[in-house]
């Protein structure tokens, strides 16, 4: 039977236990500290969390378990007040992946924990087969066209905003034609390296596209931090100073072009990527080594 963690010091804690232990094995630990050694020690599939628990500062357990549960992709769901919208929207935003409200209804709890079992059920399937690019360790273009879809459903079952960023390595064809391969594949694992080293939290994926060009997903981020996040994973990439004498640029860059919005169900994610791929020909026609970005709007925006 799959394990859930609850960590809440609430008495309601032993109520949201009675709902779900016909299904689940589940534990429930009533501090901070209590449940980040359970979180570490035990193999559960989900962890269900008040992150304004007593005995740690609002929301670093949060913080503390995306960190370390990250490899493993092990879902969190906020325990909230029914009326705490900040509460919720901060959670969201720092990695949780849902949340569920006090007083507890258990068909609503049922139905939301479930659906995140499913997802992790889908993750682990996903580990287990071949969705990881062998060359350079990245999600590969099958787990990608799995992941998207579950990434797009949610942000629009959620109204959380939605960013797509298509990536591609300037002139990497000319790179490979003066190096030779091995050099270039050294080339796509060291960029895949470093633009994976700043996403940190679950809910960012990152997969090889194909050749070189890359897929990054994340939710909860508006667009202005999304282009900003964007430009630093450019701009570390542009400083491997990986040397690119066939280029008008002396080193290895990236082009980047993408878009956030907050779907609805008359959005389609084809036409998100549809704009996500016209901001990255933008970026590669307007001189490459740069970003360009759309807000889901009119409004475009563009490093230089």
């Amino acid at each position: 039977m799959e394990r859930i963690l609850i960590i809440d010091n609430n008495s309601q804690a032993e109520v949201l236990k009675s709902i779900l232990s016909g299904d689940y094995n589940v534990m429930v630990s009533k501090s901070g500290r209590e449940g980040i050694i359970s979180a570490k020690s035990g193999k559960f599939a989900l962890i269900l969390l008040n992150a304004s628990i007593p005995d740690m500062e609002e929301f670093a357990l949060l913080k503390e378990l995306e960190e370390t549960m990250m490899k493993d992709h092990i879902p969190v769901i906020l325990i909230a007040n029914q009326a705490d919208t900040p509460y919720i929207e901060k959670g969201l935003l720092m990695g949780a992946a849902d949340y569920i409200s006090r007083p507890f209804h258990p068909v609503i709890v049922k139905a939301r924990v479930n659906a995140q079992m499913r997802l992790h059920r889908c993750q682990i399937q996903l580990q287990e087969q071949t969705l990881v690019d062998e060359m350079t360790g990245a999600a590969n273009r099958r787990s990608y066209d799995r992941t998207s879809e579950i990434r797009w459903k949610e942000a629009v079952r959620m109204g959380l905003p939605f960013t797509l960023c298509m990536m591609d390595i300037d002139k990497f064809k000319a790179y490979n034609e003066s190096y030779g391969r091995p050099a270039g594949d050294k080339v796509l694992a060291s960029v895949v390296k470093t633009v994976t080293s700043h996403m940190r939290r679950v809910t960012d994926f990152f997969a090889r596209y194909g050749g070189e060009e890359f897929a990054a997903i994340f939710t909860g981020n508006d667009a202005q931090s999304s282009y900003l996040f964007m430009q630093k994973i450019r701009q570390a990439v542009e400083s491997l100073h990986i040397p690119n004498s066939p280029s008008d640029s002396p080193w290895i860059t990236i082009s980047c072009g993408g878009i956030t919005i907050v779907p609805d169900k008359a959005d389609t994610y084809e036409e998100c990527l549809r704009i996500a791929d016209a901001m990255l020909k933008d970026a590669k026609e307007s001189g490459r080594n740069m970003v360009v970005w759309s807000n889901g709007k009119e409004e475009q925006w563009k490093e230089r």
